[in-house]
Parts: C-alpha cells; sequence; structure tokens
C-alpha cells in the first residue's frame, strides 16, 4: 500500500500552486483531478471570458504567463498557460478522479475516489467553488416556466437569441454577461444593490496590489485612498465599457417572486420574461470533506489554510477566509507558499 506525504485534491490554479513550492521538497505527492485536461474551474467558464489583469499579474508563481497579442488574457490564452505551466514543471497529476469522501484510518487520510482509494499522511484540498453553484431561494422560482441557468452553465448568447432575458447580479460575471446578452435581445439586470464600477484605469493590478499589501500587513498605499477598491467591484473590461457605451449598465433592486412568465416587481406589476440567467456566484465544494465531521456552514475552521480541528488538512483556494484574495490567480501563490511551509514542518517534526 503506497502511502504519500500529501494528496492534493483539485488540480486547477491552487492545487499546481501548492505542487509548486513542493517541487524543493523530497515528499512525495499526487494531485487528484477530475477534469480531463488542464485548466480547472477555467474549462467552464463562458467563450468570451477575458481575465482582469494583463499577462504580468495573471500569473502563478515561478512562471510568468507570456504576453499576449492584447493587453488582457481570453480565457483560451490561460488554459493554454496553465498547461504548459504543468508540463513545465512535470507535476504529478492524476486526471479523471473524482473524490468522493475522505476518512481518518489508522492515523491517515483514505481518499475514495472513482479510481481507488489513495492514503496519505497530510491532504490539501484545493476543489474550489465552481462545482458548487449558488442559486438562492427566490418565492415560485418552481413555477417560471422559462430558461433559467446559472452563469456556470452559460457559453455563449447564441441559446437567447430572441429571448427576453433577466440577468440576476452585481458582480464581474453579471455585468459581463449583461454586455453579451443585451447585444441578440432585450435585457434586465438585477442587482441586491446598486453596481459598483472601478474607475476605468483601475484593473486588477490594482487588486494585485493591495492583495500583496494585506497579506504583508501593510498599510494602504495613500495614492491609492481614493479608489475604493474590492474584488466585488466591477472592473471595466472592453466589453463592459462598450455595454455603457449603448447605456445597458442599469440594474433595478430585486422583484417580488416569479410567476409562469415572468416575474412581478415590487410594486405589483407583472413582467414577461423568457430565460433568466443566475449570476449569483458559487459557494465552497466541501462535499467530499463532510465525513470529516469538520464541515460547519459550508466552511472549515482554519487558522490561515490549516484546518483547527483536524491540523493534517490543509484548504487552499477558496477565498478570503484561506487567506485574501486566494480564489484568485493573483492571490493563492501566497497562501500556497506558506501552506507549504507549514505541511513541511509538520512532517519532519513528525518523523524527528
Amino acid at each position: 500500500m503506497k502511502i504519500y506525504d500529501i494528496i492534493i485534491m483539485g488540480g486547477g490554479q491552487a492545487g499546481l500552486s501548492v505542487a509548486y513550492f513542493l517541487r524543493r521538497s523530497s515528499l512525495s505527492y499526487l494531485i487528484l483531478d477530475n477534469q480531463k485536461e488542464a485548466g480547472g474551474s477555467w474549462l467552464k467558464t463562458w467563450d468570451s471570458l477575458k481575465l482582469f489583469s494583463p499577462s504580468t499579474y495573471s500569473s502563478l508563481s515561478g512562471w510568468a504567463m507570456p504576453r499576449g497579442k492584447v493587453e488582457y488574457p481570453s480565457k483560451s490564452e490561460f488554459i493554454a498557460y496553465i498547461s504548459a505551466y504543468e508540463k513545465r514543471y512535470d507535476f504529478a497529476i492524476q486526471r479523471h478522479t473524482e473524490v468522493f469522501k475522505v476518512e481518518k484510518e489508522n492515523g491517515l487520510f483514505k481518499t475514495e475516489t472513482n479510481k481507488g482509494i489513495f492514503y496519505s499522511k497530510t491532504l490539501v484540498s484545493a476543489t474550489g467553488t465552481a462545482e458548487n453553484p449558488f442559486i438562492p431561494e427566490y418565492p415560485k422560482s418552481t413555477t417560471f416556466s422559462g430558461i433559467q441557468m446559472h452563469s456556470a452553465d452559460y457559453k455563449n448568447p447564441d441559446n437567447f437569441k430572441g429571448k427576453k432575458t433577466l440577468i440576476i447580479g452585481g458582480g464581474n460575471s453579471g455585468a459581463q454577461l449583461l454586455a453579451e446578452v443585451s447585444k441578440v435581445t432585450p435585457t434586465q439586470w438585477v442587482t441586491l444593490k446598486e453596481p459598483q464600477f472601478l474607475p476605468d484605469d483601475i484593473d486588477g493590478r490594482y487588486l494585485f496590489n493591495e492583495a500583496t499589501q494585506k497579506f504583508l500587513g501593510k498599510p494602504k498605499d495613500k495614492s491609492e485612498k481614493n479608489h475604493s477598491i474590492s474584488l466585488a467591484n466591477i472592473v471595466m473590461v472592453a466589453s463592459v465599457k462598450e455595454a455603457r457605451s449603448r447605456n445597458v449598465l442599469h440594474a433595478v433592486r430585486p422583484f417580488k417572486e416569479f410567476y409562469e412568465h415572468g416575474v412581478i416587481w415590487q410594486n405589483g406589476t407583472k413582467e414577461q420574461f423568457d430565460a433568466v440567467i443566475w449570476c449569483t456566484g458559487f459557494k465552497a465544494n466541501l462535499k467530499h470533506l463532510e465525513s470529516l465531521g469538520i464541515v460547519v456552514n459550508n466552511k472549515v475552521e482554519t487558522t490561515n489554510t490549516r484546518s483547527n480541528k483536524e491540523p493534517n488538512l490543509w484548504l487552499v483556494g477558496y477565498g478570503n477566509w484561506t487567506g485574501f484574495a486566494s480564489a484568485t490567480i493573483y492571490g493563492v501563490g501566497k497562501t500556497a507558499r506558506q501552506t507549504v511551509k507549514e505541511i513541511t514542518d509538520t512532517l519532519s517534526n513528525n518523523d524527528s
């Protein structure tokens, strides 16, 4: 029976970042990935997706993403980069491997998958959020007879031509999908509060710098004090700027409930819609850890990335609760480096 020092669950940017920092150690590891090819959650995003930052700021640790023809890399360019990154560092990855559950057995982690059982001394969960799209409960949503789709399943606007569409959600995905779908059909944008747009000259570079400053515990750069910079704010990529020029970036507050052919607004007015796209985000994909009894309200209590109740388990890349901006390309490397240091120290102490 082979016992790995580390099993990494998830072969996206978080899992690869952890593997990168393991390269200098002699520890044995294996990445279990449920995809058929490199790319992680990026494989499931919509076709026209653009990154928020130039290639220099859209890179994983150790190797900068090659500069493309345009400033902001496309989905396909980033997937190509991740694939080349894997090959460059020859990471140990097993594809088509779905993790069902994790248990403890004789002090080891027993990871059950569709490809058999894997044993390890420590475990890194880096499964992200893409497998767990979130759609809020809404009154009478099941009575609506039109199309309902989460942004996780959206690829392009072809299926929405001629279908009046309601787009729900005030983040970057909501703005980008509104920009695209509004070109082919009438749309209405619904957000909980008024959307917050970053100035045209603020992009992921500034978010990267803020992530770095927070990680280092430094105060904000005084030159940026007039900007409200947040990962929740909408970055003015080209498609969103173009939508602004068409005067479609207008959102209204939530409606009261659905009915068969559309929605009923707060004032009682009915409006027909043919389709709804939910751009309402994702929750951490932690189902495989529920058997350990450590998942509460879809989170695991951690100190940095380390589980408090299961100290040989680390969670990387799920969002701010596992490190500021850790669910982003530019933020995950910092938490991955610290994670590997803690794992190395732990295994070294156990062996001594």
